[in-house]
C-alpha cells in the first residue's frame, strides 16, 4: 500500500489519541530517519500484536512493538504493529503520555525496518536509537530501558 506519507492505521479505540500530532511526528522520522522512505504503522490492541508475536515469531504472548521489514521498488520500507494498551501502560508507569511511547515505538520499529537488529548488533542500534531519540526530544527508548533493568 504505497504512499507519500508515512500511514498510520488507528484500530484501537482503548486509548483516546492525539492523532494528528502522531502523524505529524510519523511525517518527521519519514523525513529526518528514514530519509523519505515510506512506512505504515497498525495502532491496535494488545490481543493482535500477541497474535501477530506467535504467527511471526513463534512466542505466545503479547508484546508492545512488531516490525515487518519489507522493501518495495516503490520505496516503501514495511509495516510495523504497535499494542496501543501496552504503549498506554508503559507511558503511566513512566509518568509520560501515550502519544510519547507510541513515538518511541514507531522509532524502535522504524530503525529495525531500516535492517538495525539491537539483538545482534553489539550496541550499534542502542546507540542509534539513543542519537535520535535525543535529536528527536523523546525520553529513553525501549533499548536504554532494558539494558537498565
Amino acid at each position: 500500500m504505497p504512499t507519500e506519507d508515512p500511514l498510520l492505521l488507528f484500530q484501537s479505540r482503548a486509548v483516546k489519541l492525539d492523532r494528528g500530532w502522531l502523524r505529524s511526528f510519523a511525517e518527521r522520522l519519514r523525513a529526518e530517519v528514514a530519509g523519505g522512505a515510506c512506512f505504515s504503522a497498525l495502532l491496535t490492541s494488545d490481543r493482535r500484536l500477541r497474535q501477530l508475536n506467535r504467527d511471526f515469531r513463534g512466542k505466545d504472548e503479547p508484546t508492545d512493538v512488531l516490525s515487518f521489514p519489507l522493501p518495495t521498488p516503490d520505496g516503501s520500507l514495511g509495516e510495523m504493529a504497535i499494542s496501543v494498551p501496552r504503549a498506554r501502560e508503559q507511558a503511566e508507569a513512566l509518568g509520560h503520555p501515550a502519544e510519547r511511547e507510541i513515538a518511541i515505538l514507531l522509532l524502535h520499529g522504524l530503525l529495525h525496518l531500516l535492517g538495525h537488529d539491537h539483538e545482534a548488533d553489539r550496541g550499534a542500534m542502542r546507540r542509534l536509537e539513543t542519537r535520535w531519540r535525543r535529536r528527536l526530544g523523546l525520553p529513553p527508548g525501549l533499548i536504554e530501558r532494558t539494558r537498565a533493568r
